[in-house]
Order: structure tokens, then sequence, then C-alpha cells
């Protein structure tokens, strides 16, 4: 089925969105040894332009960016941001698009939630505060652009985008031809875009950061056996080190002693009696 004018408008706002996106995420994921994936990039494991991930049930989503650590154009690496764009011109279709986004990316937050993935998404147009409150009791991160904002940019490129649901198709196709026909007023319209809203660009970016800059590398578990020994005085214990056979050591269990690194060059120590909580550990050092 072919699809409405009305419809590849709004493709083309998200086109531009992620094309606000993609040089600030690409700069970010240069400096901090990341992968970023999009549509736009021609990536050896996969076939066609698609970013496509599977959930714990099978499903397929689709989706606009995603943050790899150790991905590479001929390797998949794990994922730590999901990051969504999209435009809405009505109130009555906001809340409906939250749920198409929270569809898409929680399936897979929860599939690798022991990463604990920075949710992202960039919305343009017309979103319900609703709409947005609910986007963000579920941990999504969001940088909105404004239905007013996006008007004003257009305009001052010389195109009236403010049309409703009586426009005429044949509107909405002149608005596409003059858009398409030059990449030099695509690039103004973004940038107009990127200066009425820098600072919350910088603010969701930071956000990013934030999240992804103390990255789990490496997870010790030493679980300990074998009877305590006390001694009062150092040559005591010297010389009991010197009679014992660490090697065959025996004995009942102790404790589990636990060493997270992180990216950032941070340690977590921890000791824990039983598995249970260590797990509750670390579960906990997966959310914060």
């Amino acid at each position: 089925m072919a699809q409405s004018p009305a419809h590849k408008f709004g493709q083309l706002i998200g086109n531009i969105l992620e094309d606000i996106m993609l040089p600030l995420l690409e700069e970010y994921c240069l400096n901090n040894n990341l992968y970023l994936d999009h549509k736009a990039k021609n990536r050896k494991i996969r076939r066609g332009k698609k970013v496509t991930w599977e959930d714990l049930y099978g499903n397929k989503h689709d989706l606009d960016f995603v943050i790899e650590k150790d991905g590479s154009d001929y390797q998949r690496g794990n994922p730590v941001a999901f990051i969504e764009c999209a435009w809405r011109r009505y109130t009555k279709h906001s809340r409906n698009k939250a749920q198409e986004i929270q569809g898409a990316i929680l399936p897979l937050a929860e599939k690798y939630k022991w990463l604990n993935p920075f949710l992202g998404v960039i919305l343009a147009g017309v979103f319900t505060n609703d709409s947005l409150k609910q986007l963000k009791s579920l941990g999504f991160h969001i940088l909105y652009f404004p239905y007013e904002t996006v008007i004003d940019a257009f305009k001052v490129n010389g195109i009236d985008i403010k049309f409703d649901e009586q426009t005429p198709d044949e509107d909405f196709k002149k608005c596409i031809e003059a858009i398409n026909n030059t990449d030099a007023i695509i690039k103004k319209i973004g940038n107009y875009l990127v200066n009425k809203h820098r600072q919350n660009i910088d603010l969701f970016l930071k956000k990013l950061e934030s999240r992804l800059e103390r990255l789990v590398e490496k997870v010790i578990i030493v679980p300990l056996f074998g009877k305590t020994f006390e001694f009062s005085a150092i040559q005591d214990a010297i010389e009991y080190l010197n009679r014992n056979d660490a090697d065959h050591a025996i004995g009942p269990f102790k404790k589990y002693e636990i060493r997270i690194e992180f990216s950032n060059g941070d340690k977590v120590e921890g000791e824990f009696k039983t598995k249970e909580r260590v797990i509750e550990f670390l579960e906990f050092i997966t959310k914060n």
C-alpha cells in the first residue's frame, strides 16, 4: 500500500531529528570507545539498513539508534543505549505513539536489564503532558522539540507546514518536494532546531553520558571455604602458612567476596554470606 503524503511528511521530520542527533551521538561514541548503530550505516553483519534487535520472546524491534559496548561493523556488542525518534502532529495520536515506543524498547530493556541501558526518545510535534509523563515514569529520557518550534524552523526557510486534517494531499506533496530538492534547506532547518534547543540537547547528552560513563567492565566472585585460624603473633601466622597446603584446603563455606570494576576506574567491593545477598547486591549495581 502506498504511503500517504502526510505519512511521508512525518517520516521527513523523523529523518531531520535523526540528522540532528547523528553527529552528536557519533562524536560521543568515538570519544568513549563505543559503537553507534543506525540506519544510515552500512554494517557488515546485517542485511539491509534496519537496526533490529530481538526481545526475550523472539519479537523483533526496529530502532533508530543503538549504542553498543564492544561492538563493531563485524561484531554485535552489548546494547547500552536504545534511542528512538518520533513526530506527531495531533494530541490524539501522542499517547498511542508513546505506547508504541514503550512496546519497542521496554522488552529490549528487560532482556538486557543487567546492562541497565539508557532509554532515550527524541520527540517533535504535539505530545501531551500525560504522554511525556508516561514515558518519564518508565525510565525514558526525553528530548522534545515542540510543534511551534518546528513550524518556525520551516517558516524561516520559506516553507509553511501549518497543516491540519483538512490539508489536501497536494499541499503535502509540494512541501515534500520543496524540501527534498535541496539538502541545504534540511540542514538549515536542523540547525535552527539545534540553536533553539541547545540547552535541552546538552542536557539529554549529559544524561546519556552520566549513564554510560560507568559501565561494568568486570565482576569478580571469590567463594571462600575453610576453617578460620587466629594468631596472636606474626611468627605463628607465618609458621601456619608454611605448613598449610592451600591447594587442597577443604572446609565449610564461609562467604562470597565480590569486586566490580567499572570503565571509569571505579571499583566496588563487598562481602556476603549468601548467594541471595550477592544477587541482590548485583541487581542494585545495575540500577545505579
